[in-house]
């Protein structure tokens, strides 16, 4: 072999040795950059932040025009979660919510890793509704416990930006950590929740009405109104219990509180106060309001039987205690005020028990 041969081959590997290089240095920042963006997925505090992180964050990140998000949920549980935290479902519209995933696209049939391809309007619409100029696209299964719970979906306008040549296994990871960081969040919020809330009836519990009491009251002080509170009791609950079953109980719960429900306001507080009791405190209205407002949801309780099983039907019907305070300026003791406050409809309530029941009383 000749010198300039020598000469030669060396360059060529120095050539080869300084791609190789690069390619490393591109691979560890890529590397680096994957990493980061699923911290920031694991990071998220709530689901609200992990929405954020995914479609906006992911998006910005990969330079892509669309991501979008579609989780499965049959039961409307994620739903409901972010509704308990005051939320909707509008605030992420790149957030799709299905109740089942057959008919969704054709790669859902037998979806174990990301596939990528060409855009196909027929067969990929409903996971980009309403994006155009859409060219190629990369779905990445979100799956745990081996079972498949929706998808993560990105969209590029470049036809080259996503082909089936490519390798897929840091989509595939991905997926795996953002499967992973979704059913963290539901987790975290399904505690946060079954702190505050009544699982039977979906309202509030107690302990958040006690604090919700405590806030209402230093906010009526501040804007020197009042508070009113509707004390609920569903009558003769235990007869219910005794002749027709517990379940039988919880359907009459479930329906008196979904019937009370349809006549508040957003502005007020509705909680399951005991095992047959709601309250309701509405702030800012009239001692005639809110007896008005009692009035309404006895009679949307009282106005339909309930349908149970075997064709029986239930006569639902509340009686309910008003009482209403207005704190002085200098009243500090927020803990003894919500205590007459409670007391004084539960009097009131006591006087509709003696009195016949399915009716109304004010303090």
């Amino acid at each position: 072999m000749s010198l300039r041969d020598l000469e030669n081959e060396t360059r060529e590997l120095r050539s080869r040795i300084a791609t190789l290089v690069e390619e490393a240095a591109t691979n560890e920042r890529l590397l680096k950059r994957s990493q980061e963006r699923e911290l920031e997925l694991l990071k998220a505090d709530n689901l609200a932040q992990l929405f954020e992180a995914i479609c906006k964050g992911l998006r910005a990140s990969y330079g892509l025009e669309h991501v979008t998000l579609l989780l499965c949920d049959p039961q409307h549980e994620i739903r409901h979660l972010l509704i308990a935290d005051h939320l909707n479902t509008d605030d992420f519209p790149q957030v799709l919510f299905v109740d089942g995933l057959v008919g969704i696209a054709p790669q859902f049939n037998a979806f174990h890793k990301p596939w990528l391809g060409p855009y196909m309007g027929c067969d990929h619409q409903l996971l980009f509704p309403k994006m155009e100029g859409l060219r190629s696209v990369a779905l990445i299964p979100l799956r745990r416990n081996d079972r498949l719970h929706g998808s993560l979906n990105f969209g590029s306008n470049d036809e080259k930006r996503f082909s089936r040549h490519l390798a897929t296994d840091f989509l595939a990871h991905l997926g795996v950590i953002a499967s992973f960081a979704i059913e963290n969040a539901v987790n975290r919020a399904r505690l946060v929740r079954s702190g505050l809330t009544d699982f039977l009836t979906g309202w509030h519990n107690r302990r958040y009405l006690h604090a919700r009491l405590k806030e209402e009251l230093a906010r009526a002080q501040r804007q020197g109104t009042g508070l009113t509170c509707l004390l609920i009791d569903l009558d003769r609950f235990k007869q219910i219990n005794d002749q027709h079953g517990h379940l039988a109980g919880d359907m009459a719960l479930r329906e008196a509180a979904q019937r009370v429900d349809a006549h508040i306001r957003d502005s007020d507080a509705a909680a399951r106060f005991g095992g047959d009791e709601f309250v309701v405190l509405a702030p800012g209205i009239s001692p005639e309001q809110a007896g008005a407002l009692a009035e309404r949801i006895r009679a949307a309780v009282a106005d339909s039987p309930l349908d149970i099983h075997g064709g029986v039907t239930l006569n639902l019907t509340v009686s309910i205690g008003v009482a209403g305070i207005v704190l002085d300026r200098n009243e500090a003791d927020f803990k003894a005020a919500a205590e007459r406050l409670l007391a004084d409809a539960d009097a009131a309530l006591y006087r509709a028990k003696q009195n016949g029941r399915n009716r109304v009383e004010l303090a």
